[in-house]
């Protein structure tokens, strides 16, 4: 169904494309054929125009010198023989009406000489009759000229036609008239143009039908690369990635980035999720099983009743450490679908800073560690949901007792100015890489996992610990010195 949609894409852009270089060479052709036929018709007309007005010439002027009454039939030959001669030469008709648009001079005159009667009367153009409303345009000494028409159904074919008066001062004493089909020289014309225009077509859409071809299937190979990885994705494989190597830079090649991006992404997130699977797996396993355990050997007598009170410490100890885990776990869900109200009041954070370090006074005890910086700290007042802030607080604490070793130190400290309040919690310690400073503050992450520092951590703490800074319009950070120091601070708004 997939490598339908696939192949249905290449071929709806392959036919697409195709019909829109086809209409375009339609367009382009009729468009051709129009102008084609636009020029020939006006150097048809202006040719037909020309002669015309050479025959009008030539007539007027044997007019005005009397020639044709001293010599009358040569006369009439000479002017027969030379509109024989223009009218083969152009393919066209021309001939000479009286003032009553009857034909008297015509070429049929001299090429049928038996034709020529004493009155010098054309038995073929005899019939011919120049419409009177054409009559009244010469009478007023003015052209007529018509791009088509047959002189009221006396012509066979639609026809370019031209007629110019010929005077004798005021008066009209006939016209030239000049004839040309339209169909005789045009169709032929036009037919030439269409054979050339259509094998240039052919050639064209030839190389267009293999250019767009080739450029259809290179477009949509990125499309079905990405469709096959993300089959892939679908069954856990994050591994395969798009490449696009193209001289410019396209939406296709960023569509490719940014896929390649979200696999690289969601392998990253499918890594810390089964991390956070197995963690998590873990830290409700190992508590759950140790309080099953002692709860056992307190109701079947194994444990003695002097010594249930110690037990039940541990247990209480478990079910805490799985309490404040639930805890975080659903408020990070909370916080990340947006549904976590912030109830902020006003409180101390330097008493919450001291009364947290209560809470892990048998573990400082045991682990001899020094405190530092309790004398020196000053009351400072925060505007802030005091839960969300007791458990950025208790988190950045545990993991400082968690990770300094005996006899080591805890240092803290509160202090404020015009816009901020600024905590630090610094212990002594191994440290942590510079490689991986920036990386705690991730979902899931467990930094040096391989020498199990965290080994009771889901990867949650900080990244919690960040999430709610941030809510509140505060900036977290993390800094060490490899061997000497880890420092956390971070600041929230006086309002």
């Amino acid at each position: 169904m997939k490598t339908r949609r696939q192949s249905g894409l290449f071929r709806k852009h392959f036919v697409i494309t195709m019909s829109i270089i086809l209409i375009a060479f339609i367009f382009s052709g009729a468009g051709l054929m129009l102008l084609v036929s636009g020029v020939w018709m006006n150097e048809r007309m202006q040719m037909l125009s020309e002669n015309t007005a050479n025959i009008q010439s030539s007539t007027e002027e044997l007019l005005t010198s009397n020639y044709l009454e001293g010599f009358g039939r040569n006369t009439t030959i000479m002017i027969c023989n030379n509109l024989l001669q223009l009218s083969d030469a152009t393919d066209s008709d021309y001939f000479i009406v009286n003032e009553w648009g009857r034909v008297v001079y015509c070429k049929d005159l001299i090429r049928n000489t038996g034709l020529i009667n004493s009155d010098g009367d054309c038995l073929v153009h005899g019939r011919l009759s120049i419409p009177e409303d054409i009559m009244e345009e010469l009478r007023k000494g003015e052209a007529y000229k018509s791009n088509g028409g047959d002189l009221d159904g006396q012509l066979l074919n639609q026809s370019f036609i031209v007629a110019l008066p010929i005077m004798s001062g005021e008066e009209l004493r006939g016209a030239a008239i000049g004839t040309k089909p339209i169909a005789t020289g045009l169709f032929p014309y036009v037919r030439t143009i269409f054979v050339l225009f259509l094998f240039s077509f052919l050639l064209s859409f030839i190389l267009s039908f293999i250019l767009v071809y080739l450029s259809t299937f290179n477009m949509v190979k990125p499309l079905r690369q990405m469709s096959q990885a993300a089959k892939q994705y679908a069954n856990g494989d994050f591994s395969q990635r798009i490449n696009v190597r193209s001289r410019s830079r396209t939406e296709i090649d960023e569509l490719a980035d940014s896929f390649n991006s979200m696999a690289k992404d969601l392998a990253d997130l499918e890594s810390s999720r089964r991390s956070f699977v197995s963690n998590v797996s873990h830290e409700l396993k190992t508590p759950m099983t140790s309080i099953s355990g002692f709860i056992d050997g307190i109701l079947d007598g194994t444990i003695p009743k002097d010594e249930q009170g110690i037990y039940l410490k541990i247990v209480s100890d478990e079910v805490k450490r799985l309490s404040r885990l639930v805890t975080g776990m659903l408020n990070l869900s909370k916080i990340e679908a947006g549904k976590l109200d912030i109830k902020p009041v006003n409180f101390d954070i330097s008493e919450m800073l001291f009364r947290t370090l209560l809470n892990f006074e048998q573990k400082i005890d045991e682990k001899n560690i020094e405190i530092k910086g309790l004398d020196v700290i000053d009351k400072n007042e925060v505007f802030a949901d005091k839960d969300m802030i007791n458990q950025v607080v208790y988190n950045l604490i545990d993991n400082a007792v968690k990770f300094t070793p005996a006899g080591g130190y805890i240092e803290v400290s509160s202090k404020r100015d015009a816009e901020k309040i600024i905590i630090k919690i610094r212990n002594s310690g191994k440290g942590i890489p510079p490689d991986e400073i920036e990386k705690v503050f991730e979902r899931f992450y467990k930094q040096d996992k391989s020498r199990s520092y965290d080994v009771k951590g889901a990867g949650l703490g900080l990244y919690l610990c960040k999430t709610i800074v941030e809510l509140h319009g505060g900036h977290i950070a993390a800094r060490s010195e490899v061997g000497e120091y880890t420092e956390f601070i971070f600041s929230l708004p006086v309002q």
